[in-house]
């Protein structure tokens, strides 16, 4: 039996498919169907209804015949070539990342997204607790993009990046953005994002006039892609995060 419970105070609320998600346990797809099959108790008692709200913090949620995650949690870097997609199955037959991990890694889950036309880099984890601290917006991870767009980027652009943009879903917080070279057509534009909206950098250079070419992520917090090349990982040190679990209170 595998079991997560903590006696801390109330925390977030979620549906219980989304809170098999969010231990690291599998996908809400596998969570709804184990739910289904009556494999789930909540609190002591079956539950097989994939809506109902659980606090991740008070409930105990636990799921029977399931090998207990590995006693070490690992945290994984990956360069996500351009095309993969960050799923476990696509409906139009793309490969994903998880194709590139070797099966001698354990059950990774993706911590946040990167389109398929996205390239950089992307972190995998065993932990579905520093997943979300990590993706959680309160916590305002600096994620940074190399980006190619189109036409020639003046500073009237680069200041509207930097007092933050509107887009149809409200105004983005502001962003450090910087212009790196002109290049015919082209421009190259640095920009650093703390939050995790939807296709967020291509929206924004393209509400300043500048539709993206090439967007390349280098940098998710302290963690640098540096010379990693596409389709290779890379381990890490778990405990580089710790603050980020510390914060959720999870740990």
């Amino acid at each position: 039996m595998l079991t997560r419970h903590s006696g801390g105070p109330p925390g977030k609320r979620v549906q219980l498919h989304r809170a098999i998600s969010k231990l690291g346990w599998g996908s809400r797809g596998e969570g709804q169907a184990w739910i289904a099959a009556g494999r789930v108790s909540v609190d002591g008692r079956v539950c097989r209804d994939p809506f109902t709200w659980v606090d991740l913090e008070t409930t105990r949620i636990s799921l029977d015949q399931m090998t207990p995650p590995p006693a070490a949690e690992r945290l994984i870097s990956i360069h996500k070539p351009l095309g993969v997609v960050v799923t476990r199955r696509d409906e139009r037959g793309k490969q994903d990342v998880f194709s590139l991990i070797p099966n001698s890694y354990p059950r990774l889950i993706a911590v946040g997204r990167l389109d398929a036309d996205s390239e950089g880099l992307l972190l995998l984890t065993t932990s579905g607790v520093l997943a979300n601290a990590l993706t959680d917006p309160e916590h305002h991870v600096p994620k940074r993009y190399m980006l190619t767009v189109r036409g020639r980027v003046e500073q009237e652009a680069i200041a509207a990046l930097r007092n933050g943009i509107d887009l149809k879903d409200g105004p983005t917080r502001p962003a450090e953005a910087r212009l790196i070279e002109i290049c015919g057509d082209n421009s190259r534009v640095e920009l650093v994002l703390t939050e995790g909206r939807n296709r967020q950098a291509r929206r924004m250079l393209a509400a300043v006039g500048h539709p993206v070419e090439r967007l390349i992520r280098t940098s998710i917090g302290d963690l640098e892609l540096g010379d990693l090349k596409a389709g290779s990982l890379r381990e890490e040190p778990f405990d580089r995060f710790e603050n980020w679990i510390r914060q959720t209170g999870q740990r």
